[in-house]
């Protein structure tokens, strides 16, 4: 099976990428995860048992990941690698977030993801966001997203190691 290149997965959201990282993750060792299996999880859990099966999984499951999926698959196929998705930088404005942390002077210690989401819960977003360098609605986004980052890695891995840089 032909791998993808790994920049595809930049282009994938941070709530399919860490569903995407779960699923291989659960799978049976050698087991191939594509993106015609995690498309046919996602249609399983938009069925009837949606709202029974979602209080078990810690990712925001509705049509737009599905959409996500399908666009997925029309460019790279539906026997692409599901891993080839998955995300181990963090999306551009948590970079910016991360990288407010990394430069603030009161730090003496290289931050980590705990102390990034520690800045952003304690009013670091609103600052970023009045001062125009991020926009108001992601806030919510970026709390999920330094999560499933904290959840991936443990929150004591160094934050700037998964700066993006574009």
């Amino acid at each position: 099976m032909i791998r993808n290149p790994i920049d595809i997965a930049s282009r994938v959201s941070s709530n399919l990428s860490a569903l995407i990282e779960d699923r291989v993750n659960k799978s049976e060792l050698g087991q191939d995860i594509t993106l015609a299996t995690i498309h046919d999880f996602v249609a399983g859990l938009l069925s009837d048992a949606f709202t029974e099966t979602e209080e078990r999984h810690h990712f925001d499951i509705n049509e737009s990941l599905l959409d996500e999926l399908n666009a997925l698959i029309e460019e790279f196929g539906e026997s692409a690698l599901a891993i080839d998705f998955v995300q181990e930088n963090a999306s551009e404005p948590l970079s910016r977030v991360i990288d407010a942390v990394v430069n603030d002077r009161d730090q003496e210690n290289p931050p980590t993801l705990e102390a990034v989401k520690d800045a952003m819960i304690s009013g670091l977003l609103a600052s970023l966001v009045g001062a125009g360098v991020l926009d108001e609605d992601e806030d919510d986004v970026l709390l999920a997203e330094i999560d499933a980052l904290i959840d991936r890695h443990g929150a004591d891995a160094l934050a700037e190691e998964f700066i993006r840089y574009e």
